[in-house]
């Protein structure tokens, strides 16, 4: 599989995307990744890793979207930047999928501006994976689509069902609305309208109607859709506590142990890479006509490796393949 990875997204960019690159050729001898980014300075790091070379390509581009930058202005400013350049790749057949740890305003507006979408569906979203008290969830829309209708709710239900079906292998996931209150009647216009949609739609077997936003951890639903302005700040609450509460937790449990401190902190660096995007290396962006990871600004050489091969997964299983049939048969029922 070929796949773009955007050399120059990221903070620790590009050292950390050259280095799970060569992670993920060294584990899966059926991939093929393109670094995107500043030529010398790339091929510079790559030689200096001591790789081969084999199945990796630099690929030239002018600039990036920094992670201050405002998407727009800089996508116009730098049409040939990183993440554009990624985009073009995949529009025009050369990759299969592109991963980016870059401006995630910079990765969807590119994105959007090439119009690859998947037929029928009306407007990507970002699915992130979340842990619960009883496994994983799905959380969609996190940030893609903030003016999101109700069509679109409706369609991440549809889309978001499949990818925690093929990806996280729950064989009939529950689906939730976001809302203020669990009871129908609940909510604003759109969260109504969103919802007998879904009622109607092809996931109603599997609908449990609204879920208050405790439930999300508390694993009442396994996909959850939302509009993307919701989505984002759950997230980044989401992110923020659970940074606190370990730091928290981990000084007074660790303050209070002798001989065991050792295990202990190791204990505590497993619950906290739970509620980081490392075990998948990322959110895909649910909707396109390719593979989109848009991992962490923050990510790891690890995280971006375990970016390239679930974008190697979704391919595999897939993905967009159950979307567009399912969506077809959508249509032709209401017809």
């Amino acid at each position: 599989m070929k796949i773009a990875l955007d050399a120059m997204g990221g903070d620790e960019a590009p050292l950390i995307n050259i280095s799970g690159a060569i992670e993920a050729l060294e584990t899966s001898s059926d991939l093929e990744v393109f670094l995107v980014g500043d030529a010398p300075t790339v091929d510079s790091l790559v030689e200096k890793s001591g790789y081969s070379g084999e199945r990796l390509t630099v690929v030239h581009a002018d600039g990036f979207v920094g992670m201050e930058e405002k998407p727009t202005d800089a996508l116009r400013q730098k049409p040939n930047c990183s993440i554009a350049v990624c985009w073009k790749m995949m529009a025009g057949g050369e990759v299969e999928a592109i991963v980016s740890a870059g401006n995630t305003g910079g990765v969807i507006g590119a994105g959007l501006r090439t119009r690859l979408f998947l037929k029928g569906v009306k407007r990507p979203g970002i699915a992130v994976v979340l842990p619960t008290i009883s496994g994983r969830s799905v959380l969609m829309d996190v940030g893609a689509n903030p003016g999101a209708r109700p069509e679109h709710l409706a369609q991440y239900a549809l889309m978001g069902s499949i990818f925690a079906r093929e990806i996280l292998e729950i064989e009939s996931p529950r689906v939730g609305l976001m809302n203020i209150g669990s009871e129908d009647g609940k909510g604003t216009p759109l969260i109504k309208e969103a919802h007998d949609l879904v009622l109607r739609g092809p996931v109603a077997q599997n609908y449990i109607g609204n879920v208050e936003g405790r439930g999300l951890y508390q694993g009442e639903a396994d996909v959850i859709i939302c509009d993307g302005f919701v989505g984002n700040v759950v997230l980044k609450v989401s992110e923020g506590m659970a940074s606190m509460m370990m730091e928290k937790v981990a000084h007074q449990v660790l303050g209070a142990l002798n001989g065991e401190k050792t295990t202990a902190e190791q204990a505590f660096g497993r619950v906290g890479r739970s509620f980081e995007y490392n075990e998948y290396g990322g959110a895909p962006l649910l909707g396109i006509d390719g593979v989109c990871m848009i991992s962490h600004g923050s990510s790891d050489a690890r995280s971006i490796r375990n970016a390239l091969h679930t974008a190697m997964t979704f391919k595999n299983r897939n993905v967009n393949q159950h979307i567009v049939e399912a969506l077809a048969a959508q249509t032709a029922a209401s017809s």
